[in-house]
């Protein structure tokens, strides 16, 4: 099985006492479709792991240095820092792609740039980095590898809300702007409830509900995004 492991680990500034771990955290799933090592693990488990231990440190970290901040803010910035699409742009930056261990077919229809290979991989890491090193060590590697989005929030820089993500993603795409449309709206002038779907001509790319028509319209996007997430 290819993989630098060792090169990765020096670009991340990490010292495995485990190095099984770090390597298993680059073997994606098309890889074991095309051997035959029954002891050989892709890096799911890892990436659910490390998925938790993020939104863990991410919470911890935005809790203390926003304390004015109220919980739907901090939900806010959590949310922004935890998605597919940020996590594959720090993946991207790091140079985490060239590391991947892929199937051929994979690699062949660019599996080293996809977003949710790149996204799902950065977990693993952090999911090995902490049985690796404890919950100090991933903390130290998530804040290094999200420090200029954390300095952004820092600054006071705005960000991008679900919305204008899924317009920048499904632009880039298929050059054409997604449509929002309320398909229901129950209950009193005073509480009313709304139901949005956001469409791409006839494709219903996501379904959300709010308080208020911009509510629905971030939920739904927000929901089209981790569709299009999982189907990359």
């Amino acid at each position: 099985m290819k993989g630098d492991w060792q090169r990765l680990a020096r670009q991340l500034g990490l010292e495995p006492r485990d190095p099984g771990l770090l390597q298993q955290a680059l073997v994606h799933r098309s890889y074991l479709n095309e051997v035959r090592d029954r002891g050989l693990r892709d890096n799911e488990r890892l990436e659910f792991l490390g998925d938790a231990v993020l939104n863990l440190v991410v919470a911890e970290y935005l809790y203390d240095r926003f304390p004015e901040s109220t919980e739907g803010e901090l939900s806010q910035m959590r949310a922004h820092l935890v998605r597919w699409d940020t996590l594959a742009a720090v993946a991207e930056r790091v140079g985490l792609g060239r590391f991947l261990v892929l199937g051929k077919g994979e690699d062949l229809s660019g599996g080293r740039r996809r977003p949710s290979n790149l996204a799902g991989a950065l977990e693993a890491v952090i999911g090995a980095a902490y049985l690796d090193g404890g919950l100090e060590g991933a903390r130290e590697l998530v804040l290094r590898l999200l420090g200029p989005e954390l300095e952004r929030l820092a600054t006071g820089q705005p960000l991008s809300d679900s919305k204008s993500e899924l317009q920048r993603v499904v632009q880039a795409r298929w050059h054409q702007i997604p449509r929002y449309r309320v398909v229901e709206a129950e209950g009193p002038d005073h509480a009313k409830t709304f139901t949005v779907e956001v469409v791409l001509g006839e494709q219903v790319l996501g379904r959300g509900q709010g308080r208020s028509k911009k509510q629905a319209e971030l939920e739904a996007a927000r929901q089209a995004l981790q569709t299009l997430s999982r189907a990359s």
